[in-house]
């Protein structure tokens, strides 16, 4: 079922899910002041997610999906402290990296909000914990900044851009960048 966009939300009282993406859309509109030249859908999504007392985005093409914290972890010798083991998921061993410590900012992931973000990557499967994750960020093209306040996490070089809306600045952390870094590839202490 299509929905007109002119249509009365009581019309739709029969389609739960229908209801639910015209609410969604009428709350889109009134974010971005009218649907002007996002109304075609182009949308950027992206999975919010706090480290610290920080927030940032993570483009969802970026993330397989997102766990609880595993109950055991392996401790692998010989690493760094911020690598914090292998977990059992599934049946496949996933190394789990604490995101936060690897930058520099103290021990993460010890809340009972922590999340592990598990990496869309077959060369570098890895799981990434951080403090919390939001869920689902939808920002428009407009909503795209350059130039924006700097995070007080050592994370600098791993973003690219921002997206403000409102008072709200969403940094885009890309996992790519942090993958391919040789910091984060030298697991092992040395």
């Amino acid at each position: 079922m299509t929905t007109p966009a002119g249509i009365g939300l009581r019309t739709l009282k029969e389609h739960p899910f229908e209801l639910l993406r015209e609410i969604e859309r009428r709350c889109r509109v009134a974010l971005t002041g009218g649907p002007g030249d996002d109304a075609q859908g182009e949308e950027w999504v992206g999975i919010g997610l706090r480290l610290g007392n920080e927030r940032f985005v993570v483009a969802r093409e970026e993330v397989r999906e997102v766990l609880m914290l595993p109950p055991a972890l392996t401790r692998v010798p010989g690493a760094r402290d911020w690598m914090r083991g292998l977990a059992n998921v599934r049946g496949h061993l996933l190394p789990l990296a604490d995101l936060r410590g690897f930058l520099g900012a103290g021990a993460g992931g010890t809340e009972r909000n922590a999340r592990v973000l598990v990496v869309h990557s077959s060369e570098f499967p890895v799981g990434l914990i951080v403090d919390e994750v939001y869920g689902f960020r939808r920002f428009v093209p407009r909503e795209r900044v350059t130039e924006f306040p700097q995070p007080a996490l050592r994370v600098a070089r791993y973003l690219d851009g921002a997206f403000r809306r409102g008072l709200e600045v969403w940094p885009v952390l890309r996992v790519e960048k942090l993958l391919l870094s040789r910091e984060f590839q030298r697991a092992a202490e040395d």
